[in-house]
């Protein structure tokens, strides 16, 4: 079977593992879409830090793999690049680590449309931060999702699903690590599966649960919580986030990095 040629849109330290895995496996993108690491967003009115990311750039150019920046309030929108999309001719675009919505007009340039990783189980914990409102919620089991992406948010049809564990001493970073695992077996799997064979399975729309993105001040932490909400809040957060704090008498931040329930 012929490869499927790709664009592939990504901006954290997920889409490197991600990138560097399709390129390990001799599916290299047509193009590479990023985002700055400060870059605008629609919920803030100032920019945003991205604290996971990573800089795809320097991949793209050691592989002569053409890169563009998208920054979409006030900057290059990803409508801006859609004639150069659209000469590529592609069968795909993977959306892999992203925080904009892909407009139906970009979806439409390829093939079969765009399709996306979401770090829950849909339609459980669609929308923003799913890996950290798993934890923070107290769940035992997450996992990932490959969905065909439509106008909604995290709505599309699931192509294929992989769940794994929250075990009790987990944090954020070996959860993500979990997601990552299982993101890269999915891949494979589906990527090297004729595309005729793929079964979309539609969601049922009713039960979809959309969760905000969450900013680094939603890391303040509440001490009318119990002792398992709070241990559960903390290690949510832990690196590479930016960490669940108290604030001091003196206006500062206090981080707790790491707690352990006695």
């Amino acid at each position: 079977m012929d490869k499927l040629s790709f664009a592939f849109f990504g901006a954290t330290n997920y889409s490197k593992e991600l990138l560097l895995f399709l390129i390990e496996k001799s599916f290299f993108p047509k193009v590479v879409f990023s985002i700055p690491q400060e870059f605008n967003i629609s919920y803030s009115d100032k920019k945003v830090k991205n604290t996971n990311y990573s800089n795809l750039k320097e991949i793209a150019d050691i592989y002569n793999i053409p890169y563009y920046e998208i920054d979409s309030i006030n900057g290059k929108k990803t409508k801006d690049y859609e004639p150069i999309i659209k000469e590529l001719n592609l069968d795909l675009i993977l959306v892999l680590g992203w925080y904009y919505m892909l407009p139906k007009s970009t979806r439409k340039l390829s093939k079969y449309g765009a399709w996306g990783i979401h770090a829950s189980l849909l339609p459980k914990y669609a929308g923003g931060a799913p890996l950290n409102w798993a934890i923070i919620n107290g769940e035992k089991e997450t996992g990932v999702t490959l969905f065909h992406m439509e106008d909604g948010v995290d709505d599309g049809d699931i192509i294929a699903q992989k769940s794994f564990t929250i075990e009790h001493e987990d944090t954020i970073k070996e959860v993500y690590d979990k997601a990552t695992i299982a993101s890269k077996e999915i891949l494979l799997e589906v990527l090297f599966e004729d595309i005729k064979n793929i079964k979309f399975i539609p969601q049922d729309k009713s039960k979809i649960e959309i969760f905000p993105q969450r900013k680094p001040e939603d890391g303040k932490i509440d001490l009318s919580k119990s002792s398992i909400e709070l241990y559960d809040f903390i290690r949510a957060q832990s690196d590479p986030y930016p960490g669940a704090f108290i604030e001091t008498r003196d206006g500062k931040k206090l981080i707790i990095e790491k707690a352990r329930l006695g």
